[in-house]
């Protein structure tokens, strides 16, 4: 019997070092800063649900980053100029170029409503627009869902970012999606 609990607590250790390893590798995936690529995609993708992402998206397409800005997960009943109106963007400049997903409400959602949209388009190049730290899952799920498709990332850093309790939570809650979304794809591939 007490060889079992033995065996048992070196388990319980070697996964405790193995999930502490593997944040300390995930932490080294979340951007740090805005390294941004300065070329040119066929379309700006942001992911909704957190600060500071449409309206580098908008502007992102102000600045002529991309032909379309496609933001994935909006609320149902949300229309583009709602959208304008709280990010206090101009309406005639932009609302040509500004298509809304409704269909999404998580991040292989986004992938998988993303790609229907890139493939619908006929496009090969996008900037993904979302949070450092929910970076490194939306390109594992997005690489997946559109491997022939260019991504670049566009890291934004909200402030429930900082180094504080609130933020350490933030990230340890994405690290355990992240492993989620690891385990899920290496069980059922590709699949969106």
């Amino acid at each position: 019997m007490s060889l079992y609990r033995g065996w048992w607590k070196i388990a319980v250790g070697v996964v405790a070092i193995a999930w502490a390893s593997g944040l300390v590798w995930f932490l080294t995936l979340m951007p740090r800063e805005a390294e941004i690529d300065a070329s040119a995609t066929d379309a700006i993708i942001v992911l909704t649900g957190g600060s500071q992402r449409v309206e580098n998206g908008l502007d992102l397409l102000a600045q002529g980053k991309a032909k379309k800005l496609f933001v994935s997960g909006v609320y149902h009943g949300t229309d583009v100029r709602a959208l304008l109106h709280a990010s206090k963007q101009p309406l005639q400049a932009l609302a040509c170029c500004i298509v809304l997903g409704h269909e999404a409400d998580n991040t292989h959602g986004n992938a998988a409503e993303t790609a229907a949209w890139m493939h619908a388009e006929n496009f090969r190049s996008l900037r993904l627009v979302t949070a450092s730290y929910h970076m490194p899952r939306s390109m594992l799920e997005f690489s997946r869902a559109m491997p022939d498709v260019r991504i670049v990332p566009n890291p934004v850093f909200p402030k429930g970012q900082r180094r504080n309790l609130h933020g350490a939570l933030l990230i340890l809650a994405e690290y355990m999606k992240y492993l989620f979304a690891l385990t899920r794809l290496g069980l059922f591939g590709s699949a969106p």
